[in-house]
């Protein structure tokens, strides 16, 4: 028997999925969660609340605490009784964009952790920073704009890296800290994604950054995989020697760190290879890191992403390109205003008999009130700042009706209608339109909002409740990795479609969609 173990190091969670590399099977999954498990460290959703920053755009996670979760998840492990003697291969996922920075003594501690205390005890003192910043960061605005001048435009930040210059994205955030604090940045020796800590951790030595993460920094070239020399010397001085190498996906790292032979029993020939992004991640856990599918995924903020073949980049900056880890390039577009758009519309009509109602069963009610195109009357449902695009309202935004005088029934279908129209105007930059679309999160439970996707893509929609996928997608690249069996072998058995499930375009609604599509254009114009 052997095993492959996959970890997620998220927002609010921190996971690990293991898979029976002969049988191909998920044994079991187990997480940890920061705000539950670890009140200790004040942060409720995984991060150090806003009000506590001043109202800065700055968002910080304490490092020490996803040090602590990892200690917990595998005691957990352990408790449960996982076969960590039998597991030959480790690869995880971290939350894109996260940075730790850390001072000289890290290497050297990593080689002499002791199983008789935490891994928090004994890293504190190598970080040259005690917060990080994390992907909902936004207060970096003035590097940004500082970073694009330098090497001629945004235009030219996006051809090189695959995105404009980005204020959650780590560049910025590495040039606000050279700035801001001068003096811990110059004892700062390395720099570590998220993903990148944490293999270093798992393998006792500083490890790479692979190139799925490595493109979401705003310094990596995307034509060379590796780091971009002019880029890093627009963001700060002296960076190139703070950063680790950049390793192709799935790079094997070394053996596992005795702190983890000794303290939890692993094999001590288990072999960590290079962590990812969560994003790349999730693309290999549901089964789509291949060209021709489109994942949209509907949750708190919505993303479609998508397996390139070429590194196309987004002509407006309103969509990035990272490294897929099984080769190529995946696209990957954030939409802001999510599950929580829909809920703002759900809030603001149902009555107090319907306040227990489920979004999937209003929805369903009260679709069936209004027709297909929803007679013409469009919305931008951006209940906060969207940055797809980027727009500043604070309020949805319609062609010439108003939300207090239409019913419930009209303002849902506007919201959802008016979510897909933007997913598909801004996503046409990709190319060739998908000959299936995986949908997954809460909302893909809704028949109706499946539906609705299919007819405005024209495409099949295929739901998806594959939990822990990104820790599922490290399993898979452990495997993949160490030889256990190949992609397709894995994708068949961890990443099956339900295929019965399955909702087609209906062609007249699709026509319908079509032609609104001018108007659709035209709303957003209208509020940029």
């Amino acid at each position: 028997m052997s095993y492959v173990l996959g970890f997620d190091a998220s927002t609010q969670s921190f996971s690990a999925t293991l898979v029976d590399s002969s049988s191909l099977v998920v044994i079991g999954e187990i997480t940890v969660n920061f705000g539950a498990d670890l009140p200790q460290y004040n942060a409720p959703s995984g991060f150090i609340p806003d009000d506590s920053q001043g109202g800065t755009g700055e968002v910080h996670a304490n490092p020490l605490m996803w040090l602590d979760a990892l200690d917990l998840l595998m005691s957990r492990i352990v408790a449960e009784q996982w076969p960590l003697a039998e597991v030959v291969a480790i690869c995880g996922s971290g939350q894109q964009h996260g940075s730790v920075y850390l001072n000289s003594q890290f290497e050297q501690v990593l080689g002499v952790l002791s199983p008789e205390l935490s891994l928090a005890e004994q890293i504190k003192n190598t970080l040259s920073r005690a917060t990080s910043p994390i992907w909902m960061d936004n207060s970096t605005r003035i590097e940004c704009d500082e970073i694009a001048a330098a090497v001629g435009g945004d235009d030219r930040v996006c051809a090189i890296s695959g995105s404009i210059a980005i204020e959650r994205f780590t560049g910025p955030q590495i040039r606000k800290f050279a700035k801001m604090q001068p003096a811990a940045y110059a004892s700062t020796q390395y720099i570590h994604l998220v993903s990148s800590f944490f293999a270093s951790i798992f393998a006792g030595k500083s490890a790479a950054i692979d190139t799925g993460d490595g493109a979401g920094m705003n310094l990596m070239n995307l034509a060379t995989q590796d780091w971009d020399a002019e880029l890093v010397a627009a963001t700060a001085e002296g960076l190139g020697a703070k950063l680790p190498v950049v390793a192709k996906p799935h790079t094997p790292i070394g053996s596992i760190a005795n702190y983890f032979v000794s303290k939890y029993g692993f094999n001590s020939e288990a072999k960590v290879y290079a962590w990812s992004g969560d994003n790349p991640c999730s693309l290999v856990g549901m089964g789509a890191s291949t060209a021709g599918k489109m994942i949209i995924s509907l949750g708190t903020s919505y993303t479609l992403f998508a397996a390139m073949d070429k590194p196309l980049t987004a002509p407006n900056g309103f969509g990035h390109v990272f490294g897929n880890p099984m080769g190529g390039y995946m696209s990957l577009i954030c939409f802001k205003n999510g599950s929580l758009a829909r809920e703002e519309v759900r809030k603001s009509k149902q009555t107090e008999q319907e306040e227990q109602l489920d979004w999937a069963k209003f929805g369903t009610d009260y679709l069936a009130q209004t027709p297909v195109g929803n007679d013409g009357k469009l919305m931008l449902p951006f209940y906060e700042p969207e940055i797809t695009p980027l727009m500043a309202l604070d309020n949805p935004a319609t062609n010439d009706w108003s939300l207090e005088d239409e019913s419930a029934a009209v303002q849902i279908r506007a919201c959802l209608e008016g979510q897909f129209l933007n997913m598909r105007v801004h996503s046409e930059w990709l190319g060739d339109k998908p000959s299936q679309i995986l949908l997954t999160g809460g909302g893909s439970k809704s028949d109706e909002i499946c539906q609705i996707a299919a007819d405005i893509f024209g495409a099949q929609v295929v739901r998806m409740q594959i939990a822990g996928s990104a820790s599922l997608g490290a399993a898979i690249m452990a495997g993949v990795a160490s030889k256990q069996a190949s992609l397709e072998q894995f994708e068949l058995a961890l990443c099956q479609l339900d295929h019965e499930a399955s909702i087609s375009p209906d062609e007249a609604a699709h026509q319908k969609y079509n032609q609104l599509m001018p108007a659709f254009n035209q709303l957003i114009t209208n509020n940029s």
